[in-house]
């Protein structure tokens, strides 16, 4: 070997044997709002949640295997399982709802697809994000790897949606989701499951730190989701990714992979990429106090989100009035804009506002069954209801957003009007569903899917989480065994 080769081989040597000890030793300057976030991350595990927040966990994580298990029935839910089929790799993490074991990345992929199959899953209005549908899958995923308790499990979700939605709510929530054409769902879905996974492989703060690092740079998704016309790419944007990508920025530092020390601070940092006026200080806002988790909405119908007001609204005033369909001469739904034009006219039933008051008219409620019934649209009954309902997009109701509220207005045949306006749907915060309701939900979406035997089991050992050691039998009571 040549002097010059010699001296430049032995420099990549010294370079590569010392670099990392100098990044031990060259740190960064760390905001206060990143040293505080992440050492909070680096003992979530380990403190005690108050029994109402343990609670409200609890119904989220039933509330999320549900809507897992129930989408993988449906066409984006079978997407994931054909990519896991085809392409997935081999390992040892579940793929609910079948017999399928998949690495974790791919297990978390899947299982996140099925968890917004569809518009059962859970949904954050400050953030404008859907949290579970991407965190459990990816708390799921990690904890199958690292071997925790359910008592760890419950933590690590729920620091998952402390962390997420406060993400978004810096960046600007609802106001950065409509303005800026990226997606929050996506955002917020990601960094929740990186810290819900990062929580579950007890890291430090620095590790943390890394975490946040690497799932900035993965961070995507762009709104034009609301074009997706069969909902796997939506499915994708919401939870898919968020849980593959959060769970990855896990995998790669447990790894030995190293980072910047803040990437919420300095050159280049993340919020002047995304939002460049965002309000860092939200990042960690009465956080320990105040858990997002318990103030984020279990829907009661399986629809999107603005068409569960208009939905109540007529739900309330059939039981009130006792009227029939055939009784009705028109009936108007007012919505803000904003909310109006996600359901206005869709062409799937869970997301047309139309065609679920049409079957709210005729059922005189709105089952899973019906909501994703797309042959019932072409009924000759349903389209002569739905022909009925008119859609008013409503400036006036603006000002309540984030909050959705909703007004329906019935005319009936024999002159008599009725009007109902809610201002708190029914599994908000402010009008929360109560256990029974809860597990009834549950019952109805994953009885058809396991069985009933097996549903009750599933119920029971969600119900007893926190006393339970080891999951496995959580691995098994998640997937199809007949």
């Amino acid at each position: 070997m040549k002097r010059r080769q010699f001296l430049t081989h032995s420099s990549y040597l010294i370079a590569g044997t010392t670099l990392p000890t100098m990044h031990l030793f060259a740190k960064e300057t760390i905001s206060p709002e990143m040293e505080f976030l992440s050492n909070y991350m680096s003992q979530a595990f380990s403190k005690k949640l108050p029994e109402e927040i343990l609670e409200q966990a609890k119904f989220h994580i039933l509330d999320t295997f549900s809507a897992i298990l129930s989408g993988s029935e449906l066409a984006p839910g079978i997407a994931g399982i054909n990519y896991i089929k085809r392409h997935g790799s081999a390992g040892k993490c579940t793929v609910m709802g079948t017999q399928l074991k998949a690495s974790p990345l791919d297990a978390a992929l899947a299982n996140g697809v099925m968890g917004h199959a569809d518009e059962t899953d859970d949904s954050h209005g400050r953030s404008r994000s859907h949290p579970g549908c991407s965190i459990v899958p990816a708390t799921m995923a990690s904890s199958e790897i690292f071997k925790i308790t359910g008592d760890h499990f419950i933590k690590a979700v729920t620091l998952g949606y402390d962390v997420g939605t406060r993400l978004l709510m810096s960046l600007g929530g609802p106001e950065f989701s409509y303005t800026s054409h990226k997606s929050s769902h996506s955002i917020a879905g990601m960094f929740g499951s990186a810290a819900a996974s990062a929580c579950v492989a007890k890291f430090n703060p620095q590790q943390i730190r890394w975490v946040f690092d690497y799932t900035a740079q993965q961070s995507s998704g762009i709104a034009a989701w609301g074009r997706d016309k069969d909902h796997i790419e939506k499915a994708f944007v919401f939870a898919g990714m968020p849980a593959r990508n959060g769970l990855a920025s896990t995998l790669l530092v447990d790894s030995g992979w190293t980072g910047i020390d803040d990437i919420f601070s300095g050159a280049d940092n993340f919020f002047l990429a995304y939002a460049p006026n965002a309000k860092n200080n939200l990042l960690i806002e009465n956080l320990g106090v105040q858990y997002e988790i318990a103030l984020t909405d279990i829907k009661k119908w399986s629809v999107g989100s603005p068409i569960q007001g208009p939905l109540d609204a007529l739900n309330i005033l059939q039981q009130k009035n006792k009227f029939n369909a055939d009784q009705v001469e028109k009936l108007h739904v007012r919505l803000a804009p904003s909310a109006a034009k996600v359901v206005n006219n869709r062409e799937m039933p869970d997301i047309c506002v139309q065609h679920m008051m049409a079957v709210m008219l005729l059922d005189k409620t709105a089952s899973f069954k019906a909501a994703h019934d797309v042959e019932r649209m072409k009924d000759s009954k349903i389209l002569a209801e739905r022909a009925k309902v008119n859609l008013i997009s409503d400036e006036n109701l603006n000002q309540f957003m984030p909050i959705r509220v909703a007004i329906v207005e019935v005319e009936l045949k024999d002159g008599r009007k009725f009007s109902e306006r809610v201002d708190a749907v029914r599994g908000t915060p402010r009008n929360p569903m109560t256990k029974p309701e809860v597990y009834d939900k549950a019952s109805d979406l994953i009885g058809p899917v396991i069985g009933g035997s097996q549903s009750k089991e599933l119920l029971d050992f969600v119900n007893t989480l926190e006393r339970q050691q080891n999951l496995d039998k959580l691995s098994y009571l998640l997937q199809k065994n007949t």
